[in-house]
This record gives structure tokens, C-alpha cells and sequence, in this order.
């Protein structure tokens, strides 16, 4: 049996994740610790007794999640489980930070100020009220890049951003043009057309000035081998090297998170069950919609992590 560990990304967060972790296993504390010490604040507080408004923040939502995610993963080592446990990591979209912290590629404390710094230059790079994005449901990707093109009109950018299932793509771009993709892909057979409760239109070409912020704070920080495959985002196949994962994470602030054939991928090279480690199940009912065959687990309380060793 071949596990990969997966970590979810924008969406996941509520308030009090993680807590029970921390109070339960130090090393889970921790990373919540060296997490508040590199961003010179307490998120910790925010996330445990804050409210969710302030948390979904994305510049807070980012960090917050990551740190939930390596906390379990802190916890899950506590009880015997290594990260070579794994054939491979993935996360959605922020969540790939949050896999590569997992592997050893880059620093919880860099991790945390990259968020960071990613979280406020997608916000910006987009006025408010000037992009949106929509899961538009029961059209597959193929058709929702269709949906998308024609859409595109009148030099407005709307594409397909995330490929998360085979019943759910997520498009995003200037709010009129993805109004009009809702519409079309309506006309196509969509079964619902959901605009989604965002402040920025992410993986997007909109996201062009976070994607050059990002490629200069990237340059600054020491990116490892992961000690455990990466299956990135922007290309659904495995990527090892430090120079070729650097330029992924840019091109991802752009790129669709092509979830669903990382998924495929994965189980195409023998991945038979799917550790969802941190906040929330949403990842896990993403890859049951992909191939009922495959096995999920969720890694975001004491009582489940407690469990692993029954295994």
C-alpha cells in the first residue's frame, strides 16, 4: 500500500483548528510557536479565539492553515508516523507550501513569512469588487476551458482556475466575464453555477503582480530537495529539484490547480490511500469524486491522529 499525504488549501480554515492538537502533543505546539515568532504576531490567538472573518483573511487564512497542517503532521511524527511514511505529498493550491514544509523543502519559519507575503500580494494585486471566481458544477474541465474562451470577451480575462473534481472546475477572472462563464456554462449543461464568497480572483492572469512578488521573495529562501516527491499543482507530476519547484510555486500564483489529474497521477503510480493532513475533509471529498477506489483519511485532531497506529 502506497499513502500520500495531501494538505488542503483557502476554505479549510475555522476557528479553533489545531487547538486540540497543541494542547494534546507539543511538537504540535510548536509549530504554532516558531510559526508567531516568524511573523512577529500571535496567529495562534487569531486562530483559536479569533473570529472567522478576520482569519479568511487570505494574508491570515495562509499561514494559519499551513501551521494547522504541520502541527498534525508534528503530532502524527509523535506517534511513530515519518514523513517518509509517504510516497508522495500534494496540496491545493497553498496547500503545496504547506507539503513542501511537510517534506523538509523549505522551512515552517520561511514557510510562514512566504505565506504571508503571498496572502497579501494576491489580495492586492486586484481591486476589490474587480475579479471574482465560480465553481461552475458538472462540466469537466475540458468544457469549462471551452466555457472560458467565450467567455473571455471584450479584452476581459476569465480562465479555468481550479480542476478539482470531475463534477466541480472553479473559474476566475474580471467579475463580468466569469458572470457571463456562470451563464454559458448554464447553456452547456452545467448543474448549478456557484459564485464563490472570495476577495480576489486567484489563478488567474490577473494574479500576474503576486506571481513577480512571489518570484522575488522566492529567490530569497533556501529551497531543499523534499525528502518525499512533491506532485505539484501547475503540472500534476512529480517535480524533486529545488530550481524546478522554486519556478512552480511562481507560475502556480497564474496556473490552474490541476487537482484532479494530480490526484490520477498518483494513484497511477501505485497511491492506494490519501492522508488529508490538517484542516477540514474537503480534499478528501474531491479525490472520492475522482476514483471511488481510493481510500481517504482526515489528520486534524488528537483523537484521529491517536488512531494512526490501529493503521
Amino acid at each position: 500500500m502506497t499513502i500520500a499525504f495531501v494538505f488542503p488549501g483557502q476554505g479549510a480554515q475555522a476557528i479553533g483548528m489545531g487547538q486540540a492538537l497543541a494542547e494534546t502533543y507539543p511538537a504540535a505546539k510548536a509549530v504554532f510557536d516558531e510559526v508567531d515568532a516568524a511573523l512577529g504576531e500571535n496567529l495562534s490567538k487569531l486562530i483559536w479565539e479569533g473570529d472567522i472573518e478576520t482569519l479568511t483573511l487570505t494574508q491570515n487564512a495562509q499561514p494559519a492553515l499551513m501551521a494547522t497542517s504541520l502541527a498534525a503532521l508534528r503530532a502524527l511524527q509523535a506517534e511513530g508516523i515519518a514523513i517518509d511514511h509517504a510516497g508522495f505529498v500534494a496540496g491545493h493550491s497553498l496547500g503545496e507550501y504547506s507539503a513542501l514544509a511537510a517534506a523538509g523543502a523549505i522551512s515552517i519559519a520561511d514557510t510562514a513569512r512566504l505565506l504571508r507575503t503571498r496572502g497579501e500580494a494576491m489580495q492586492s494585486a486586484v481591486p476589490v469588487g474587480i475579479g471574482a471566481m465560480a465553481a461552475l458544477l458538472g462540466l469537466d474541465f475540458a468544457t469549462v476551458k471551452e466555457v472560458a474562451a467565450e467567455a473571455a470577451a471584450e479584452g476581459e480575462v476569465v480562465q479555468a482556475a481550479n480542476d478539482n473534481d470531475p463534477t466541480q472546475v472553479v473559474v476566475s477572472g474580471h467579475k463580468a466575464a466569469v458572470e457571463r462563464a456562470a451563464e454559458i456554462a448554464k447553456t452547456r449543461g452545467a448543474k448549478r453555477a456557484v459564485m464563490l464568497p472570495v476577495s480576489a480572483p486567484f489563478h488567474c492572469a490577473l494574479m500576474q503582480p503576486a506571481a513577480d512578488v512571489m518570484a522575488e521573495a522566492l529567490t530569497a529562501v533556501e529551497i531543499k530537495a523534499p525528502a518525499v516527491p512533491l506532485i505539484a499543482n501547475v503540472r500534476a507530476d512529480e517535480v524533486s529539484d529545488p530550481a524546478e519547484i522554486r519556478q512552480l510555486l511562481v507560475e502556480q500564483v497564474t496556473g490552474s490547480v490541476r487537482w484532479r489529474e494530480s490526484v490520477q497521477a498518483m494513484a497511477a503510480k501505485g497511491v492506494t490511500e490519501f492522508w488529508e493532513i490538517g484542516s477540514g475533509k474537503a480534499l478528501s471529498g474531491m479525490i472520492r469524486k475522482i476514483d471511488r477506489s481510493l481510500t481517504c483519511r482526515q489528520f486534524g485532531t488528537p483523537e484521529a491522529v491517536a488512531a494512526v497506529t490501529e493503521a
